[in-house]
């Protein structure tokens, strides 16, 4: 029965290649003799707001048709752009992933007037890396176009130009983009880039809104891995103005296995950065988005909540967490955290030495109230006997309490260290 079902999966997939196959070939064919650009470009239209809703096997033929494009707009007839569909098609291709070589070839070739020179000139700046020169022009443009077929493309391109210069002139910009083209690559992109402006500026009100949008409209895109960075960094940096509710908003509308993933990651970097409470939170919505089932994901909770327990100072109990979890359930950057954070419990419960428990016999104390310095030796009439040995002793309880809180926040630093190095070795 199995081996029948493997069949007709092995039969099915055959074939999906081969349709797959034989349909590009056609379309290349008709492409490069019938089909004009603004018919091409509605076709990458479509895959490309496919791919970033999630079906990621039409990403293969997004580079197919941003080929075919381009061989198409190089050798049609340049009558073909006195239709201005044409036209738009052209400069919606250049701003959609398309070779800028393209655009100046057809602009060069335009004797007949067809392409604004303001929206080629713009354009080819900005695919050149030189978009902050025809800043004042785009910005200007944009409400110009903006019920026409390249508006969206236009504010888009506005916002990216202006995230160097006025990140909330850019995040209008990607506003109007997302409002004009709702549910494309257009709204994707600005979403994400949002969220990005909000990490970078410190607007995590904003931040944490453009977060939620995203993750209910396009966490399967294949730039979803960007925005879980970027979700990450604005959580950790900004907890406290950014409450648990915020984040369990955000991942709820996630399937578990992606949310998960991204709280482990949460409490990962909250644990390291010293961010105790985050850190718990995150580990426990962890446990539960995983389930009852022992998996993996339970096992890296329960590291990243030992060591957020041994950040706030509780190492006996942060040791015993610690210590349970199997190494072969985790990475070669959490083993190699389990080991930091397992050094770091272990000096800290090493049995005091000598040197340690003794007393301090500095010969003065500052006195806290007067901020003047007396004898505290015993015996002497200033302090008396009895003064000076309750000072003694808390001066060493105050110096050991201090030398603990050293070694805790060394050992914190450790661990930064530690994962900064795993880091770099990706």
């Amino acid at each position: 029965m199995k081996r029948g079902i493997r069949q007709r999966l092995l039969f099915a997939t055959t074939a999906a290649c081969f349709l797959s196959v034989v349909w590009e070939n056609a379309y290349a064919q008709q492409a490069s003799e019938t089909l004009e650009p603004y018919q091409m470009i509605r076709s990458l239209q479509y895959v490309q707001d496919t791919v970033v809703m999630g079906d990621h096997s039409a990403g293969e033929m997004q580079r197919f048709m941003l080929t075919a494009l381009d061989k198409r707009l190089r050798n049609i007839n340049p009558k073909v752009f006195e239709d201005p569909r044409n036209v738009d098609a052209a400069l919606i291709y250049a701003m959609s992933g398309g070779n800028p070589a393209t655009l100046e070839f057809l602009v060069a070739r335009d004797v007949g007037g067809n392409f604004d020179t303001r929206v080629g000139d713009v354009l080819r700046k900005y695919l050149a890396g030189r978009g902050l020169m025809v800043a004042k022009t785009l910005t200007a443009m944009v409400p110009e176009y903006q019920n026409q077929r390249i508006g969206p493309y236009l504010a888009l391109v506005a916002g990216n130009v202006m995230v160097a210069r006025d990140a909330n002139e850019a995040l209008r910009f990607y506003t109007a983009a997302r409002l004009a083209a709702p549910g494309t690559i257009i709204e994707e992109a600005a979403l994400r880039r949002s969220v990005a402006i909000a990490v970078e500026k410190d607007m995590p009100e904003q931040g944490i809104r453009y977060a939620r949008q995203y993750a209910r409209r396009f966490i399967h895109s294949p730039y979803a891995s960007q925005f879980a960075d970027l979700f990450v960094d604005l959580i950790v940096k900004h907890y406290g103005v950014i409450t648990q509710d915020d984040v369990d908003g955000a991942l709820e509308v996630m399937s578990d296995d992606r949310a998960q993933a991204i709280y482990l990651r949460i409490a990962r970097q909250a644990a390291i950065d010293g961010k105790t409470e985050l850190a718990r939170e995150a580990s426990l919505r962890a446990k539960e988005r995983g389930g009852d089932a022992p998996t993996p994901g339970g096992s890296v909770a329960k590291l990243y909540g030992g060591v957020a327990n041994l950040s706030a100072g509780e190492v006996g109990k942060a040791a015993e967490t610690i210590d349970a979890v199997p190494e072969d359930q985790l990475s070669a950057q959490d083993r190699a955290l389990k080991a930091a954070a397992q050094r770091v419990a272990e000096e800290v419960m090493r049995p005091p030495s000598n040197v340690s428990l003794e007393q301090v016999s500095a010969d003065t104390v500052a006195n806290q109230i007067s901020a003047e310095k007396t004898s505290a030796l015993p015996g002497h009439d200033a302090a008396g006997s009895n003064a000076a040995g309750n000072a003694a002793a808390s001066a060493s309880a105050s110096s050991l309490e201090s030398e603990v809180k050293s070694f805790i926040d060394k050992g914190r630093s450790s661990l930064s260290a530690v994962d900064d190095l795993l880091k770099k070795d990706k």
